[in-house]
């Protein structure tokens, strides 16, 4: 050992560090491949006789770990939940409840994306809410760069309130077995149970639903956001192109009503519109015949000139809701949209009528305008039951999206949009599915098996009750994230085995001198909201939580607590839009960096505030 304490390996590891940190920040390689370059470095180095890093029989033991399974069944599970509708039934809860207040609305929204990330992935629920939102900023008029922001922070927060809710924590008791092998058993932590985190993460989701509820207007920017169509939103586009206004209108039809006894055909020829659906004794029937009939009461969903629907509510008498209320679920963005089909030469369905072919029955598809020839053809000027199809005619229609796909293969008709949902929900697994989920957590609150293995129980129920095939749960899973995380997990530990991070807490505090221990937890939670700025979480987590272990044990404190420090403050990433949450929402929502640094700046700060002062007072 040299004058300043640092022995050969202990070199190594802090070039094997350094090297780490400057792949991550300079993003030569992408962060799964420089971790998977860090693990080959790592076992090469330590093959070496006379080299002793770690044990390079252990050296993928992190591919098999407890916390790489648990993600992998987390992120499984969570699929399940979403492919049954679930969060269709969240959307519809928040559109009722939120009324037109966009602070109640945000509250809404970021108080039950915070809750559902607290058992899935931060980023698979925020992908979820996304459609949820625009759907919500549609109906509501509210900016759309307003509502998904404070979404996107909350699901972040909402991970910290149990254990399974980030990778971080779903790795901390790994880490925490891990380090308790170097040290002696007096100096040995107790690990965490799944809601032991829960005031913590409350705190922390309250205090973000606050800080956007008060101060959202100052700090949240109001650029329209756009859909991936070349900056133009979907709604815009259909405008420009087909001069088609796309906007539902709900209406009631009372008992005892004018129009009960109607045919729907009757009511689209008559005031030129379109009915896209219906409700009736509780079930919503997407794209009905034009032989249906009205049976009051009943409630429609349309397609069609303002005025035009102005004008049947006024000569009926008839409701129109300011939002979607029976149709939330049905006609959400996820749910169903505006497509386009073509009709392709050689088929069936040329020189034929739209009535005769009974086109919505058969297809599942409400035409709202066609194409031809540079012209369009909208209700307003013919009945477009009554065009007889050409080759090459766009039909732009309404649809639910499952009836689309279904289209795919039909050899009549080619679907020319393609940035849809093609999942399939499954609604009629939705029991199955929350049957299996509360299986999982219940395991975990009241058993003695491992995470990994209850929370795959969960998984695997997904599978065998017909939730998700093999394939999809495949699918469900981010291995960028669980290659990232196994091939980091032997660097934390010849971080620790080596004495390398006991090297570094000595000199860290040396330099900050003596100071009281809640400043060197915030000194360690500065140090991992750094780390996590500029690597990922799970990077963070690995290297920090041996050195933070290590200025406990040096400084009298609880080294569980400071592990714990870490695990959470790692979820402090909203200065820059490095977090896979900010940028997901950063696109749909428009922004630039400076509006990160701009809301993200103060939730950093209220972030260490509340973490460190609820720690203090619970541990």
């Amino acid at each position: 050992m040299d004058a300043m304490g640092l022995t050969q390996e202990m070199i190594i590891v802090l070039i094997v560090l350094g090297l780490t940190v400057f792949l991550f920040v300079s993003e030569i390689v992408r962060i799964d491949v420089a971790a998977l370059l860090i693990l080959v470095i790592l076992g090469t180095l330590a093959s070496i006789p006379g080299i002793e890093l770690l044990d390079v029989r252990h050296l993928f033991d992190g591919f098999a770990s407890n916390a790489v399974v648990s993600i992998i069944a987390v992120m499984i599970i969570g699929s399940g939940l979403d492919r049954t509708g679930v969060m269709s039934k969240v959307a519809g809860w928040i559109m009722k409840a939120g009324g037109g207040s966009e602070q109640r609305t945000v509250t809404l929204i970021s108080g039950s994306v915070g809750v559902i990330s607290s058992f899935m992935q931060n980023v698979g629920a925020a992908a979820l809410f996304i459609p949820v939102v625009a759907r919500i900023s549609l109906l509501t008029g509210a900016p759309l760069s307003r509502l998904l922001m404070p979404m996107g922070f909350c699901a972040i927060l909402g991970g910290t309130m149990t254990l399974v809710g980030s990778s971080p924590l779903i790795l901390l008791n790994d880490l925490i077995l891990g380090v308790n092998q170097t040290l002696p058993e007096s100096q040995r932590m107790e690990t965490f149970g799944l809601f032991d985190v829960t005031p913590i993460g409350l705190a922390l989701v309250a205090t973000g639903i606050v800080y956007f509820v008060i101060f959202g207007r100052f700090i949240l920017p109001t650029a329209d956001s756009t859909a991936a169509t070349g900056g133009e939103s979907v709604s815009e586009y259909y405008k420009r192109v087909y001069n088609l206004d796309g906007t539902i209108y709900e209406i009631e039809i009372p008992a005892g009503n004018g129009l009960s006894g109607k045919e729907i055909d009757e009511i689209q020829e008559t005031y030129h519109l379109q009915v896209i659906a219906t409700h009736f004794k509780g079930a919503v029937h997407p794209a009905p015949a034009r032989d249906v009939v009205i049976e009051a009461p009943e409630t429609i969903a349309v397609i069609g000139n303002a005025d035009s629907v102005n004008r049947l509510i006024e000569d009926f008498g008839l409701v129109k809701n300011d939002v979607l209320d029976k149709f939330a679920d049905a006609l959400m963005r996820s749910e169903a949209g505006i497509a386009e089909v073509v009709i392709p030469p050689g088929s069936n369905l040329i020189g034929k009528t739209g009535r005769g072919l009974w086109f919505r029955k058969v297809f599942g598809l409400t035409p709202l305008a066609i194409h031809r020839g540079g012209e369009t053809i909208t209700r307003e000027v013919h009945d477009l039951g009554d065009v007889p199809y050409l080759a090459g005619d766009t039909l732009v229609c309404h649809t639910q999206w499952n009836a689309l796909v279904r289209l795919e293969d039909n050899r009549n008709i080619v679907v020319v949009t393609t940035d849809y949902p093609r999942a399939e929900m499954r609604t009629h697994r939705v029991g199955m599915a929350l049957f299996f989920f509360l299986i999982a957590i219940g395991l975990v609150l009241f058993s003695d098996l491992r995470l990994s293995l209850c929370l795959m129980i969960g998984a695997v129920g997904m599978i065998i009750g017909n939730v998700l095939s093999m394939e999809e749960a495949y699918e469900a899973v981010s291995w960028k994230t669980v290659f990232l995380l196994a091939s980091l997990i032997p660097l934390g530990d010849a971080v620790q085995s080596t004495g390398t991070a006991e090297w570094i807490s000595r000199e860290v505090l040396n330099l900050i001198g003596d100071v009281p221990v809640w400043v060197l937890q915030i000194v360690v939670a500065v140090m991992a909201t750094g780390f996590t700025l500029i690597m990922s979480n799970v990077g963070a987590t690995v290297l920090l939580v041996p050195l933070a272990v290590n200025i406990a044990i040096a400084s009298g404190a609880n080294p569980a607590v400071f592990a714990l420090t870490v695990a959470i403050a790692t979820s402090n990433s909203f200065l820059i839009p490095t977090h896979q949450v900010n940028a997901l929402i950063m696109g749909p929502g428009n922004y630039r960096v400076v509006d990160f640094v701009r809301a993200g700046g103060i939730m950093t700060v209220l972030f260490l505030i509340v973490s460190t002062l609820v720690l203090n007072l619970l541990f």
